[in-house]
């Protein structure tokens, strides 16, 4: 690899989005043209240890792309953190990488410094820098899949915390006597808006299983139980955003994930987490990404490269 660990603007940058189906990598000009991508399945089924090689090849790979003599730094997004102590990863929704060094383990393959951050933090420094966060101070940026996770971006930092869990509201507990969630706890923010969290509940209730895709469209046919489920998410997603802006009164708010391109949530959603707001005459915005499904590798690419995010 023709890189060098020093982040300086004239340096190109590697990024990797880790996720849970599939693993996207790119490679970023000195001003920020694209000149390499590539997406792989994510090897889950095979374990941790084919998940980091695919990782490693994938940013061997883009490398190779370089211009001659340009150096590069590299940047992974990952549905977890690195706990700041032990240097395992810790709280990801791909549970193989729990407990591993994985950021140990691929600087070791890659005799390269790797800067590894939460997946959601790479999505919101991505909206904010060429997104819909652009131009706004404060951004709190949302991801609701089939988990549900955030990050704080402020003038364009992305705020980690000593503990590196600033943002992670979908392990926040809103109703103890909830359903249990994977980290432990009951009642998360996650159980309740997440795709997994609002199938899994139509469940509990009704003893078949819908996709969330059919649990919305369904409501949007009329079909009673699926529009009972769907009010529920509406209001549920109201409750839990009011409270986040009560916290931290962003200047915006981005949404992130499968289940942003619900169209309610804009309209709906957004008049129900008014009403649970601490204010009258909440003027919020709830905007919907721009760049889809491709914010999280670029994030991860300037995740790399720039210093004190």
């Amino acid at each position: 690899m023709n890189t060098n660990g020093t982040s300086t603007p004239d340096a190109a940058a590697v990024g990797i989005d880790l996720g849970g189906t599939k693993t996207e990598s790119i490679l970023l000009a000195p001003d920020g043209g694209v000149l390499w991508r590539q997406r792989r399945p994510t090897p889950r089924a095979d374990g941790y240890e084919a998940v980091l090689a695919v990782a490693a090849e994938m940013v061997v790979e883009a490398a190779r792309n370089l211009p001659p003599g340009v150096p590069c730094t590299v940047g992974m997004g990952i549905p977890g953190s690195v706990d700041a102590l032990t240097g395992l990863v810790r709280n990801a929704n791909s549970t193989c990488l729990i407990g591993r060094p994985l950021q140990g383990d691929i600087e070791r393959l890659l005799g390269h410094p790797v800067r590894v951050r939460n997946d959601a933090d790479c999505f919101t420094l991505a909206e904010c820098r060429s997104g819909a966060g652009k131009g706004y101070g404060l951004v709190f940026g949302v991801i609701m899949g089939t988990g549900c996770g955030g990050g704080i971006c402020i003038d364009g930092m992305v705020r980690e915390g000593p503990h590196r869990i600033a943002g992670e509201w979908g392990h926040l507990s809103v109703d103890p006597g909830g359903a249990e969630c994977y980290c432990g706890k009951r009642g998360c923010v996650e159980t309740l808006i997440s795709g997994s969290g609002v199938e899994a509940a139509f469940f509990r209730e009704h003893g078949y299983r819908l996709t969330m895709d059919e649990i919305v469209d369904r409501a949007r046919e009329g079909e009673p139980r699926c529009r009972e489920a769907f009010e529920r998410f509406l209001d549920n997603f109201g409750r839990c955003l009011g409270g986040l802006v009560t916290i931290l009164d962003p200047d915006a708010i981005v949404l992130g994930g499968g289940l942003s391109n619900i169209e309610e949530l804009y309209t709906a959603g957004v008049e129900r987490m008014r009403r649970h707001a601490f204010h009258d005459k909440l003027e919020t915005p709830v905007l919907k990404n721009l760049l889809g499904d491709s914010a999280g590798v670029f994030g991860a690419a300037w995740i790399g490269k720039l210093q004190n995010t």
